[in-house]
C-alpha cells in the first residue's frame, strides 16, 4: 500500500507532506495558542497556564477518558469568542479528518446528555503547558468524557499521543444524527479483516469469545503493547487482508497532521510490517460486543464497543516511545546537560 498520497520530503522544516511540514504545523499550534491567550481574560489566562519545572513530570502523564473534572481551564464558561479559538487550537493538532472526528465526539457528547435531560454546557478542559513564545519545549491539552488530546511542541517536532477518543453511543438511536457512528468506519475496517480471516488464521487472530469490559492499556502512564493479546501477524495475511490492516493502522495515525502521520507510518514500515499483528475478541456480527487490537513494536491501538450492550465505543492510539513527548523531552534535556 502506498504510504500516503502526495510529496513527501526532508529539509529544514522536517519531513513534509503536500509542503506542509511539521514545523509549519508546530507554528499554526503556537499562533492558535497565542490566539487563545488573547481573548481570555486574566484569571482564565491563570488557569489555563501550568508551569510544571519539567515536561517530563510524572503527574503530567495523568490523564482518563471518563467523566470528572479536569485540571485547566474549563470550557463551560467560555464565550462565543473564546470557544471558536479552541476549536482553532484544537485543530492544529489534527488532519482535516481527525478534526471532524474529535469535533463528533463532541457532538456525541452533547447528545447523550440531552437524554438525561436539559442540556448543559459543554464540559472539557484545555491546559496549557509551558510558553508558546519562548525556546523551550511547550504543549497543550484537552481533556474531558471520552476525549483526551495531548500534544508537546519542540524545535525538533510534534507530539500527540495518547490520543483518545470514544462515542457514547456508538450509533446514534435518534434525534437529526439517528444512524450515525462516529468511530464506524473504525469498526468496520477491522471487522472486515476478521471475517475475512478462516482456519488457523482467524483462532490466531481471535483470542476471546468474551470481549473485556474496556481498552486494555485503559489510562496507563506508559504504553505497553505487551499487555495485549500476541495476534495474528502481518505477513500471515493475505495480500488483501494486509492491505486491511494497514488501512486500519492509517485510518488512526491520519487522525494526527500529513507531515507527522507520514512520520510515524514511515517509521512502521522501516521497521518491517512483519512486526505488525491484529486480535479480536467478542462477537463477529455488526451490533455484537467486541474489541480489536493492532500491536507493534513502537505503537498500539485499541478499540473496543462492549458497555452499554454493545452501543459504547473506545478508541485509542498509543506510541510508546512518542507518548506525552518523552523522546522529544529526553533528547531537550539530555542536550541541556551535555
Amino acid at each position: 500500500m502506498s504510504p500516503v498520497a502526495g510529496t513527501v520530503g526532508v529539509g529544514g522544516g522536517g519531513r513534509s507532506v503536500g509542503g506542509i511540514s511539521s514545523k509549519d504545523v508546530a507554528s499554526g499550534m503556537r499562533e492558535a495558542a497565542r490566539a487563545l491567550l488573547a481573548v481570555l481574560e486574566p484569571e482564565q489566562v491563570r488557569v489555563l497556564r501550568a508551569v510544571p519545572d519539567r515536561l517530563d513530570a510524572p503527574e503530567l502523564r495523568e490523564w482518563t477518558y471518563l467523566p470528572g473534572p479536569r485540571p485547566g481551564l474549563g470550557t463551560e464558561g467560555l464565550d462565543e469568542r473564546q470557544r471558536e479559538a479552541v476549536d482553532a487550537l484544537l485543530a492544529t493538532a489534527h488532519s482535516a479528518a481527525g478534526a471532524e472526528l474529535v469535533r463528533g465526539a463532541i457532538e456525541v457528547e452533547r447528545h447523550r446528555r440531552a437524554q438525561l435531560g436539559p442540556l448543559g454546557p459543554d464540559r472539557y478542559w484545555v491546559r496549557l503547558l509551558g510558553d508558546p513564545d519562548g525556546d523551550e519545549p511547550w504543549g497543550w491539552r484537552m481533556n474531558g468524557h471520552h476525549l483526551a488530546v495531548h500534544v508537546l511542541v519542540t524545535a525538533a517536532g510534534i507530539r500527540v499521543t495518547p490520543h483518545f477518543v470514544g462515542s457514547e453511543p456508538a450509533r446514534v438511536g435518534s434525534g437529526p444524527r439517528a444512524g450515525h457512528r462516529l468511530l464506524g468506519p473504525e469498526e468496520d475496517l477491522a471487522r472486515q479483516l476478521v471475517t475475512s480471516l478462516h482456519g488457523t488464521a482467524r483462532a490466531s487472530a481471535v483470542f476471546a469469545a468474551v470481549p473485556p469490559d474496556d481498552i486494555l492499556t485503559r489510562a496507563d502512564p506508559f504504553a505497553d503493547p505487551g499487555l495485549l493479546p500476541e495476534g495474528l501477524p502481518h505477513d500471515r495475511l493475505a495480500p488483501g487482508q494486509q492491505r486491511l490492516l494497514e488501512r486500519l493502522v492509517r485510518r488512526y495515525l491520519d487522525r494526527a497532521p500529513a507531515a507527522y502521520a507520514q512520520e510515524c507510518w514511515s517509521d512502521a514500515v522501516t521497521r518491517g510490517l512483519s512486526t505488525l499483528s491484529f486480535a479480536w475478541a467478542g462477537g463477529l456480527a455488526p451490533g455484537d460486543r467486541h474489541y480489536y487490537c493492532v500491536r507493534a513494536p513502537d505503537f498500539l491501538i485499541e478499540y473496543d464497543n462492549t458497555q452499554d450492550d454493545g452501543n459504547h465505543a473506545h478508541s485509542v492510539w498509543r506510541h510508546v516511545r512518542h507518548d506525552w513527548g518523552a523522546d522529544l523531552l529526553r533528547g531537550h534535556y539530555t542536550e541541556q546537560h551535555a
